[in-house]
């Protein structure tokens, strides 16, 4: 199973379980040790995974972090484990910080369960960081994020190709974030570098203030200009097509008592988005139920790639691998393309047994 598998089978877990895990340890049970076997630890082999680490730190005795990840006898990062009700701070990282100068890890993560920020020695050799220069969220990540991930399994740890990219990573996070800042509550200096674009006028405080809603508008307008264009070019099929395969079946269906949805035309759209990457979009078919969508390959019963259960409070997309449906949750459409490898790997299980 893929790493991007692992996880969300984990990431499904939580919406029924969180509200009933009160304490650390039934964090680490519920969702930190089966995190810890998707990177490819076995949580029962002391060798690879030691609880309750323990090292002599100066005056300091018996100082515990939770858990230490070993690769060919090597520690290689340091967990420290919190509950997941609780948002995580500096402060719960003061365990990292004391272990992180006298152990031979160059990692060490701080989590909930939820959230994982992963630390290094950026900015000063065996001092680790005060910020963390990757965060992976377990309800909300990409493929980007996964990928990322990825380089902390122990097939693929590779220590040097990950300092590598981490401190490229840590100023891009940082900048991303300011960013959001700054798009969210754009501050006088923000402002002040686009009025100076195109105010001729003094700039006085007045000025500014009478600019900061313009540019978090022009901002927020220009973002959601950029994410309609690359929707639109990435659901660019001909007309022809789109009569053929959505509008046809949804006139025939309607007599049936049967009313395709805009949301189940829009989610057919997005999974003919993601599918175009490995096959021809012409071969991709909708056929509407009472009580699912079912998206096929070359309109073929035996070829489901996915149903689309949009006929509950709470939506799911069911995905087919090796034949067997794998109900996943969803907020909205467009969280279908969290899951564009999930849909790729259903479609190439066909080609290649074709």
């Amino acid at each position: 199973m893929d790493l991007i598998h692992k996880i969300q089978e984990i990431q499904s877990r939580v919406p029924k379980q969180i509200d009933h895990i009160q304490t650390e340890e039934a964090t680490k049970n519920a969702f930190i040790m089966p995190f810890i076997s998707a990177l490819g630890y076995d949580v029962f082999n002391p060798l690879e995974v030691i609880p309750e680490f323990t090292a002599d730190i100066g005056t300091k005795k018996n100082e515990k972090v939770d858990y230490a990840l070993k690769k060919n006898g090597n520690i290689t990062m340091l967990m420290e484990c919190k509950w997941c009700g609780e948002n995580l701070s500096p402060d719960h990282a003061s365990q990292l910080y004391r272990y992180f100068s006298v152990v031979e890890a160059r990692f060490g993560i701080l989590t909930n369960g939820i959230t994982y920020q992963f630390f290094s020695d950026i900015d000063e050799p065996n001092k680790m960081d005060s910020k963390p220069f990757f965060e992976f969220n377990l309800l909300d990540f990409d493929e980007q994020h996964i990928n990322e991930l990825k380089k902390f399994t122990k097939s693929s740890f590779d220590l040097d190709n990950i300092l590598t990219t981490a401190s490229e990573l840590k100023y891009t996070n940082s900048i991303k974030r300011i960013f959001a800042e700054e798009i969210s509550n754009p501050s006088d200096e923000f402002i002040r570098f686009f009025v100076s674009k195109v105010y001729t006028g003094l700039k006085t405080q007045t000025v500014i203030n009478q600019f900061s809603g313009i540019v978090k508008g022009a901002l927020n307008l220009f973002i959601r200009e950029k994410v309609n264009d690359r929707l639109k070019s990435a659901l660019d099929v001909e007309q022809e097509t789109t009569e053929a395969a959505i509008v046809e079946p949804v006139e025939e269906e309607n007599k049936k008592g049967i009313i395709t949805t805009e949301e189940e035309i829009d989610g057919f759209n997005i999974i003919k988005a993601i599918a175009r990457e490995v096959v021809d979009v012409k071969r991709i078919f909708m056929r509407d139920t009472k009580s699912y969508c079912g998206i096929l390959l070359d309109d073929n019963n035996r070829k489901p790639i996915c149903r689309l259960h949009f006929n509950y409070k709470q939506k799911y997309i069911g995905i087919f691998t090796q034949k067997k449906e794998e109900r996943i949750p969803i907020d909205c459409v467009d969280e279908i393309f969290k899951h564009a490898d999930h849909i790729k790997l259903a479609i190439s299980e066909y080609e290649t047994n074709s």
